[in-house]
């Protein structure tokens, strides 16, 4: 897992190394002032000039100067490396993630990727800074003033032996019993993310349902079980503070207590005045580093879990990558499926496709209709390889979809999806997915053929319109209508419509199937919908039922051979549009 992290500090290498040096110097520094300051009370006691006095004055000065600036080096070079370090981590896991393929998205909920790249890299990156700073300085600290301790005040500085233990067994109960809690409170971060997710997102939903009390309650009862579990580790982690108080007084009362009474019946002979100071000042140093040695045992803690889940990411590999060597162009948009069958898990008992056995010429216009849940959508995600067939082969341009470059095949399948998804920017910004270096004309084509450009110039700024994030500033008929624009404008070899022109009117969807037929005729078009009307003049159409099809041909003979495709046709001309979902 450390192995696994540390490939992220890459450039920031440098200052994580420099900063242990810089504190390590610091600690030096002020392991030694006291030393001199012992002197010098020694020097006044035994009545010294001026002259010796100033001159150790001048070197506890210089020693100051340099214990500071040490410290603020130390200080900064830190900062640069823990958030140079967060960003690399950052960046790692977004990278990752857009490789992913939808299964390895399905492993992982989107509200817990969320939480992994902010409060999990956030708690690493805390704890990253405390190791390379803290985790160095503690340790230094405390061997360095329990050695000086021992040559100032001799065996008084055995009580610290007699300490340490005690905080070890304390540290090491209180970190056995928060490690469960917080391994449990981050699962739960993951729901209440969630929560927050899906009210956001579904706000419209909420409020034409008048949900606003259920989603509170919802909310309520997961940030109530993060509060409770955090609570419980609080609690715990707490135990950590009194019980180094109470090591610290002891250790005090002892010091105070014994060498005075040494310094009064030797005379000063076994300890005078100035180890005695010294022998105080190396008491605290001692004790407020184990206290910033519990620290970082309680921040590591708390980070290992976060580490943990971050570095699942960092390994997970993608279920889908190009071959070794891959095909680097398609060839047609024919599309074979050689008795295809397809689940989404190898856990899962059923098939979502079973058996399927299609061949599509290039430039053919295919329509699909079937009911909720016959495996429409699976149907299409296999050819653009967003999952890989379970068995059998799926074929484009006359190739395994898997012997091609991922990239290469994914530029000559353009998608139009059911979720029509658009991003914060102007509307040539988004159109420009489809084709980054698309000219002014171009998206004014693409659009005219998805029957988008006449909204758009009717915007005040037009094609520069600023959509707002996941489009919620257009309706759904003129979202669908730009997300095929910006498919257009890939010029695929294949384009798939999935139920993309839903929320458009009838006299919408014929305009936009009359472009797609006259302006790219050699494409090969695949258009599942729920409307007949939208497929009927399709060169051949699939109905689907339960992941297997049914029946396959023209309009008209699947009037006649198809009872499921009868049916629907009847009650969408019987009950009008209303009916048809």
């Amino acid at each position: 897992m450390i192995k696994e992290l540390m490939k992220s500090i890459r450039e920031y290498k440098r200052d994580s190394i420099l900063t242990p040096i810089l504190v390590s110097l610091e600690v030096v520094m002020e392991c030694i002032i006291p030393f001199v300051v012992a002197q010098l009370v020694n020097e006044i006691k035994a009545g010294s000039g001026m002259g010796v006095i100033s001159r150790y004055g001048l070197i506890l000065v210089v020693m100051a100067l340099m214990s500071l600036a040490f410290g603020a080096g130390a200080g900064s070079v830190c900062a640069s490396a823990s958030c140079g370090f967060a960003k690399n981590l950052r960046k790692d896991m977004f990278y990752r993630i857009q490789d992913f393929s939808f299964e390895n998205i399905d492993k992982f909920s989107t509200s817990s990727l969320v939480t992994r790249m902010t409060t999990d890299v956030m708690n690493v990156q805390l704890a990253f800074m405390m190791l390379i700073r803290l985790a160095i300085r503690s340790p230094l600290m405390l061997i360095f003033s329990f050695a000086m301790a021992f040559i100032m005040g001799g065996k008084m500085a055995l009580i610290f032996l007699v300490v340490i233990p005690i905080l070890g067994i304390g540290l090491f109960a209180v970190i056995h019993k928060v490690g469960p809690l917080f391994k449990r409170v981050f699962r739960k971060y993951d729901a209440l993310n969630n929560s927050i997710q899906e009210n956001v997102k579904g706000m419209r939903v909420v409020k034409s349902f008048v949900r606003e009390a259920y989603e509170k309650e919802k909310f309520h009862h997961a940030a109530e079980e993060v509060c409770q579990d955090f609570t419980r580790a609080e609690k715990i982690l707490a135990i950590n503070s009194p019980l180094m108080q109470f090591c610290l007084y002891v250790v005090m009362i002892f010091v105070l207590s014994f060498g005075s009474y040494t310094i009064i019946t030797s005379g000063g002979l076994d300890l005078d005045v100035g180890q005695f100071s010294a022998l105080l000042v190396y008491s605290f140093q001692i004790l407020n580093s184990l206290m910033m040695f519990s620290m970082v045992f309680v921040m590591v803690t708390m980070a290992a879990e976060s580490a943990q889940r971050i570095v699942e990411v960092l390994k997970e590999d993608s279920t889908l990558t190009s071959p070794a060597d891959p095909v680097e162009e398609v060839a047609d948009g024919s599309i074979d499926f050689d008795h295809v069958s397809f689940k989404y898990s190898l856990q899962a008992e059923k098939m979502a496709l079973a058996d399927i056995d299609l061949h599509i010429r290039s430039g053919e216009t295919i329509g699909i209709i079937g009911g909720t849940g016959s495996s429409k959508s699976s149907l299409i995600q296999l050819i653009s390889r967003l999952y890989d067939a379970t068995e059998g082969v799926v074929k484009v341009g006359g190739k395994d979809v898997r012997e091609y470059d991922l990239e290469v095949l994914r530029n000559q399948v353009a998608v139009v999806l059911q979720k029509n998804i658009l991003f914060s920017g102007t509307i040539k910004e988004n159109l420009r997915w489809g084709n980054q270096n698309a000219t002014d004309e171009e998206l004014k084509e693409a659009c005219c053929l998805a029957q988008a450009d006449e909204f758009i110039m009717q915007f005040p700024d037009q094609y520069d319109t600023h959509i707002e994030q996941g489009g919620s500033n257009v309706s759904g008929g003129q979202k669908q209508r730009l997300c095929i624009a910006r498919a257009l404008l890939k010029k695929p070899k294949i384009l798939i419509l999935d139920d993309s022109t839903s929320a458009v009117d009838t006299r919408t969807d014929a305009q936009i199937r009359k472009a797609l037929r006259e302006y790219i005729p050699e494409t090969t078009k695949i258009i599942i919908a729920q409307r007949i009307s939208s497929v009927q003049d399709a060169d051949r159409i699939l109905v689907m039922d339960g992941g297997t099809i049914c029946n396959i041909g023209t309009h008209e003979e699947l009037l006649k051979t198809s009872e499921i495709y009868r049916e629907v046709y009847t009650s969408q001309n019987k009950g009008g549009d209303s009916d048809e979902k």
